[in-house]
């Protein structure tokens, strides 16, 4: 008895909406709370401290909230070497700090902490920097959707690889505004892994859509016209279904454990990678199974339709 396989392309609205939907979302919440902007990205000032010990970062953040600074924000890390333990105080600012304001703050740090609390390291970004930087980051991104559509369309071209690569981009949008939407929801602050974990994700996600159009090439070539392009799609989808789930679940679950581990060990700038990675790795498999080929399939069944 054959395995009855499911109907990919028949369900591909329904399989639109949910992204569309968490777009809705996001923009509500967005419009409601704003977006958190990294310092690097607004300008500000970045004050590293090392210490011995134990600190509270809530009772910092609040200690120099109350010196009459605001947006102010105090996060964990440690030295290249993982010799000191560290924390970096952020102020967002257009101006930046003096040296006398830097000077007074950590006088006071010293004073009222103790825990051998040491200045190692400040840092001035200007708002102008941070523009900078973050469209040099959406120029990164755009070259990369140009030059994934140019290879799709080289490579697949005997099956209409222009139209295969314009809706791989549709699904590269889709997981694009999905990682987008979980920096919204969960108050995560964009900054340098905001982009690292868009450029990643393209990759996977990608990756996952040429195995499904790999599969429609060689079922192509396999029953030539025997199957309409919606049949050719949906065997195809199917035959990959098995790969890219176990492929997705092995990556993302190393990245669940490492997630939860930042938890424990209270390491946010490793928790605002590694979950928007995670949600990143299901929008992808999501996105390269449901969205690319089922989409590509209704529109090429369309175009046949009108040209008959």
């Amino acid at each position: 008895m054959a395995k009855k396989e499911f109907d990919f392309v028949a369900k591909r609205k329904t399989f639109m909406i949910i992204p569309c939907v968490v777009l809705a979302a996001a923009i509500i919440v967005l419009l409601i709370f704003n977006l958190e902007v990294a310092i690097e990205f607004k300008g500000g000032t970045m004050l590293t401290y090392s210490y011995d010990g134990d600190v509270d970062l809530a009772e910092i953040e609040d200690y120099v909230s109350s010196l009459g600074y605001n947006g102010v924000r105090v996060t964990r890390g440690s030295s290249i070497g993982g010799e000191l333990e560290t924390f970096t105080i952020g102020f967002a600012s257009t101006e930046g700090l003096s040296s006398d304001a830097q000077q007074e703050i950590s006088q006071g740090l010293i004073s009222r902490f103790e825990h051998g609390i040491t200045l190692e390291n400040s840092q001035d970004v200007s708002a102008s920097t941070g523009s900078s930087f973050f469209f040099k980051c959406l120029v990164a991104v755009f070259f990369s959707f140009v030059v994934l559509m140019i290879y799709i369309g080289f490579r697949f071209k005997k099956i209409g690889g222009w139209s295969a690569g314009l809706f791989a981009l549709i699904a590269l949008l889709v997981d694009v505004m999905v990682v987008i939407s979980t920096f919204i929801f969960f108050r995560l602050s964009v900054d340098a892994n905001f982009m690292a974990v868009v450029l990643t994700i393209l990759g996977y996600s990608i990756n996952n859509t040429i195995v499904v159009y790999d599969r429609i090439r060689e079922n192509r070539n396999l029953y030539g016209k025997k199957l309409s392009f919606t049949e050719l799609v949906n065997k195809s989808v199917n035959q990959s279904l098995t790969r890219s789930v176990y492929t997705t679940v092995t990556t993302a679950a190393a990245v669940i454990v490492i997630c939860v581990v930042a938890v424990f060990m209270g390491v946010p700038s490793i928790i605002s990678f590694a979950f928007p990675m995670f949600v990143g790795l299901c929008s992808g498999l999501f996105s390269s199974l449901c969205l690319a080929g089922p989409l590509w399939a209704g529109w090429k069944e369309r175009k046949s339709a009108k040209t008959a």
